[in-house]
């Protein structure tokens, strides 16, 4: 018998992992797997998902612990900012070096 936390093979949970590809860049969702613990899915997701070395950081998370909101809410969560135009980067200009933002 498995205890809340322990897991057998046939039920690893679910991890997603997020890349950045190289440093002051931000992590990209790229897909998910299958591992038993935070370790393997780092593990796990560097060999999937960083082959030919272009990722500098690595994040996993277990499925079950995203919290997200409805797309049904959406109104009550982005709505209300259109008519806040100076949230909008729009009212300067960035630096070429700053070209990934």
């Amino acid at each position: 018998m498995t205890t809340p936390n322990e897991t057998t093979p046939d039920e690893w949970p679910l991890w997603e992992v997020f890349v950045r590809s190289k440093a002051g860049l931000d992590h990209k969702h790229c897909g998910s797997l299958h591992a038993a613990d935070a370790k393997l899915a780092i593990q796990l997701a560097r060999d999937v998902y960083t082959r030919r070395q272009e990722g500098s950081s690595i994040w996993v998370v277990r499925s079950d612990q995203i919290v997200a909101s409805d797309p049904g809410d959406k109104g009550m969560y982005f709505d209300p900012m259109e008519d806040k135009v100076y949230r909008h980067p729009g009212f300067y200009a960035l630096p070429g070096s700053l070209d990934h933002m």
